[in-house]
């Protein structure tokens, strides 16, 4: 099961795993989620936490990530990858090298850190905001529509 984390804000969608993973998962959570930060932001930042419930991927679901990353590998600023087992950080070594963004791993205890990695820079390609809310390119933004500060 794939449960969206409450933290998620803006441009940064976390996620947290448990279970076997399946491609209904991808299909009809992940992927929405992910394609509708994709058109509101161009880029974003991902966190996936494989909690120590997670246990494992059905191959629909692999084949659904790898055909999701393999097609959106320059929309990710940032991937935090939280917690799995040893298989997962070795294969994400070798997505290092498909990913143009930064991608790192960490300890499923890191989980915190893992967020505060996500949120040092803005790179949503948003201009910043002056104090009244109009972006430095003269475009003004509502509640409904984020100013990155």
């Amino acid at each position: 099961m794939i449960e969206i984390l409450p933290k998620s804000h803006d441009n940064i969608l976390g996620v947290k795993a448990t279970g076997k993973i399946t491609a209904g998962d991808y299909e009809t959570v992940l992927i929405p989620k992910l394609d509708k930060l994709m058109a509101e932001y161009g880029k974003g930042k991902f966190l996936y936490f494989l909690s120590e419930e997670f246990e494992g991927f059905e191959l629909g679901a692999m084949w659904d990530d790898a055909k999701y990353a393999g097609g959106h590998n320059d929309k990710f600023d940032k991937i935090a990858l939280v917690g799995g087992p040893k298989w997962i950080s070795w294969t994400t070594k070798i997505a290092k090298h498909l990913i143009k963004g930064d991608l790192k791993t960490f300890p499923v205890d890191a989980l915190e850190e893992a967020w505060s990695w996500l949120e040092e820079e803005n790179t949503s390609g948003l201009p910043p905001c002056s104090a009244s809310g109009t972006a430095e390119q003269g475009r003004s933004y509502t509640d409904d529509e984020p100013c990155n500060e």
